[in-house]
């Protein structure tokens, strides 16, 4: 199976038959219809964005909350003018969805039962657009949010430079993108962050309760573990495992997510919903519980951290587990895990991080920008 950025997820709908079309140079007939979004927008109040310093701040990249592999041919083919042409002539067209879209629509359920428990709190969920597009891209964009009606009031729209530095100032909890390079980058500065692809099988996936899964190694803790399996085998890893199971293991570039995660869990539990909680996590690791697990688990306790659910698999594929899970992202450093759970029809995210990206996994992996 091939996972690319600017794939064509091939069995996803295509764009509903209801969506507004292009105008084709009818200047009028283009009017109204943005009109017609617009009016039915206004006609419905939307909740007030928090603060960016109270909020739990996830960033995704237009090339994964929507499909733009079309547009993104253009601007690789024709280059950057016909590719500007070509979005204000559709900027009426909203795009399908995208890998992150399932994900986004579940932290805004999980929002709307924080406001319903705390209707003055600021603690919520807040999503920010990022795009190296111009600004005139932008209309398309507001078009497309609008007649998904999602709740995205903040864009960030480079014109082609790094987003980086203003992730930072968004206090960005979690960044989501298609550019390997730029997720990198961000991970670099300590910003959780993750690759997405268009993958060719998607499940259904809860519309409401947020799944987020997380690997162990290189995702939550450090690569202090994998660099030992990496260099020495499986035995010198247990052996490592066993002789260090009371020290804990060091962060790793996703531990601060769970955090976050964690601290919202606890205020539906401190309402009495613990057992209908709108967001779970899981805990799916290649560790043998018996011999590597304990180490795993008494980090997470002294971290503070609960995990809903932990599913040693002694090396055992992640995709059938991650298939049950059905989660709104999983988080994993090594693309051979990526594909697996692709392959399932799991959302699928990765980290490229630690000792494990100079052990490249190549099988069928096309490089996306």
């Amino acid at each position: 199976m091939s996972l690319d950025p600017v794939q064509v997820m091939k069995v996803q709908d295509p764009m509903p038959s209801t969506c507004p079309s292009a105008s084709n140079g009818d200047s009028q007939a283009s009017w109204d219809d943005s009109k017609d979004i617009h009016e039915n927008v206004d006609s419905t109040k939307k909740p007030k964005s928090p603060k960016p310093e109270n909020a739990v701040t996830i960033a995704v990249s237009s090339r994964v909350l929507f499909r733009t592999e079309k547009e993104q041919k253009v601007f690789e083919q024709k280059g950057i003018e016909e590719y500007l042409r070509y979005q204000v002539e559709h900027e009426n067209e909203p795009f399908a969805p995208g890998p992150a879209f399932p994900f986004v629509k579940a932290l805004e359920a999980v929002n709307s039962r924080l406001r319903e428990l705390y209707p003055d709190s600021e603690e919520l969920f807040d999503i920010v657009l990022v795009t190296y597009n111009h600004a005139h891209v932008g209309i398309r964009l507001i078009n497309t949010i609008n007649y998904h009606n999602l709740f995205i009031e903040r864009f960030c729209m480079t014109g082609g430079s790094s987003p980086i530095g203003y992730l930072k100032a968004w206090h960005t909890n979690l960044y989501l993108s298609a550019d390997a390079e730029k997720v990198r980058e961000a991970l670099s500065e300590g910003i959780a962050a993750a690759t997405m692809f268009m993958s060719e099988k998607q499940i259904e996936v809860s519309e409401t309760q947020l799944r987020v899964a997380f690997d162990g190694d290189a995702v939550l803790f450090s690569d202090e573990s994998e660099r030992i399996f990496k260099a020495h085998g499986l035995d010198k890893f247990f052996e490592h495992e066993r002789e260090n199971e009371n020290r804990l293991l060091d962060h790793g570039p996703l531990k601060g997510f769970l955090e976050v995660l964690g601290k919202l869990q606890k205020k539906f539990y401190a309402k009495g919903h613990r057992l209908d909680c709108p967001i779970r996590t899981y805990l799916v690791t290649a560790r043998s519980a018996a011999s590597s697990g304990i180490r795993a688990l008494k980090t997470l306790r002294a971290w503070g951290l609960e995990m809903d659910e932990a599913l040693f698999l002694a090396g055992a594929p992640k995709g059938p587990m991650l298939e049950k899970i059905r989660p709104h992202i999983y988080f994993d450093d090594q693309m051979f895990h990526v594909e697996g759970a692709a392959e399932m029809g799991a959302i699928a995210a990765h980290v490229p991080y630690g000792i494990a990206q100079k052990f490249p996994y190549i099988k069928s992996v096309n490089a996306g920008k």
